[in-house]
């Protein structure tokens, strides 16, 4: 019987940042509070990436980074693809969109993939898990690096089109290293004394993560509506920017579903290039912004990665419930496909005009029942997951 897709509901954090936004907007940092605040900003971030480096699993990155073509595949739908597209509509919309968001656009574009929601999305989809987890957090990795560099080459180009500000300096790209890649090393170096801890504790650590990120968010629209953010911009200007975000989504999931075909990939690993190669990273984005722009901008440039966050979500969400169902039609079939002892073997084999000798008979019953062990197994954890 056929499943409805589950209909995606709203992320509760994407709720929170907004509260935060409203709070900001209500009542912004000033004066005294500034300095202050910056500095909880720096430490909460800090904080953040020492965590996700203490976080990433060696065992899970080795089990999956053989794939190299696949994680090549999906490091370019990130750094290659992303800022195509990205440059692409800033160029477009020169003139006559809101060139407030130009810089938040081409700044998403150059953010490294998600890593917890590729890996459920590809695990609810019956994806290829172990290399998910390999290209996930390889593209984050990359990103601490990859995203101020791309973002110091294309913000030149993207401030022809009215992205102002888009580059980034090289003193910004020290604090990247400083505020953001020394304490992932950090905690990367410090896993196997404290990787077991954290492991253990994800329920009470996930506040501390989702906490740094709703200052530097109250941080930034402070600074924001200080600098009279919300006197240039309009629903109109929103809709635009919620448009924007959903074509670049569609034309990425778009070219990279026909990329798997074209590479032949299996579905597994097809899988894994739709999901971890179409999201970004608000998680590691936010701070980002902060480091690399001036704290008067970082509100507006935020606030497409928060639009894209949700409409990826949301949109993941269906694809996923989509391709699970179509993984539980295929499974029952391919089960009934093998062949069952030495006479469902030999009616097999002579139906491609092949013949069984009678020594590697037993070993061939053997395997095909092997066989059709996994594909049990293999239905059963897939039921069981959905119930």
């Amino acid at each position: 019987m056929r499943r409805t897709l589950p209909f995606p509901s709203l992320d509760p954090f994407l709720l929170c940042l907004i509260a935060t936004v409203a709070v900001a907007t209500l009542v912004p940092a000033r004066g005294a509070a500034v300095p202050a605040l910056a500095l909880a900003t720096e430490f909460a971030i800090a904080l953040l990436f020492f965590l996700h480096g203490a976080k990433l699993s060696r065992e899970a990155v080795v089990q999956g980074i053989g794939n190299w073509r696949l994680h090549a595949l999906v490091l370019a739908s990130t750094y290659v693809l992303f800022p195509i597209i990205g440059l692409a509509i800033t160029g477009i919309e020169s003139g006559w969109a809101n060139p407030q968001f130009a810089s938040g656009l081409l700044f998403l574009s150059l953010l490294p993939s998600t890593v917890q929601s590729s890996i459920a999305f590809t695990a609810m989809a019956r994806g290829n898990v172990a290399a998910a987890v390999c290209s996930a957090s390889l593209s984050n990795l990359l990103g601490i690096v990859a995203t101020p560099l791309l973002l110091t080459l294309f913000g030149h180009l993207g401030s022809g089109h009215g992205a102002h500000g888009a580059g980034a300096s090289w003193g910004a790209i020290r604090t990247i290293v400083v505020q953001l890649l020394l304490p992932f090393i950090a905690g990367h170096a410090l896993r196997p004394l404290i990787g077991g801890f954290v492991q253990r504790n994800k329920a009470i650590l996930q506040p501390v993560d989702r906490s740094s990120i709703l200052l530097v968010v109250y941080t930034a629209f402070s600074a924001a509506v200080v600098a009279g953010i919300w006197h240039h911009i309009d629903m109109a200007d929103m809709a635009v920017l919620l448009a924007n975000c959903a074509v670049m989504l569609a034309l990425v999931i778009g070219v990279n579903v026909a990329v798997a075909r074209m590479a032949k990939l299996p579905r597994a690993d097809a899988i894994v290039l739709l999901f971890c190669g179409s999201k970004k990273s608000l998680v590691s984005g936010v701070p980002m912004a902060g480091a690399l722009f001036p704290a008067a901008q970082v509100g507006q440039i935020v606030l497409p990665l928060m639009l894209f966050h949700q409409l990826q979500l949301f949109v993941c969400a269906i694809l996923a419930g989509r391709l699970a169902q179509d993984g539980e039609e295929e499974a029952p079939a391919v089960a009934a496909a093998i062949p069952v002892g030495a006479a469902g073997a030999m009616a097999a084999a002579a139906a491609h005009g092949l013949a069984i000798p009678a020594a590697c008979m037993p070993g061939v019953v053997a395997n095909l029942a092997l066989l059709a062990h996994h594909a049990e197994v293999f239905r059963g954890d897939a039921q069981g997951g959905r119930s």
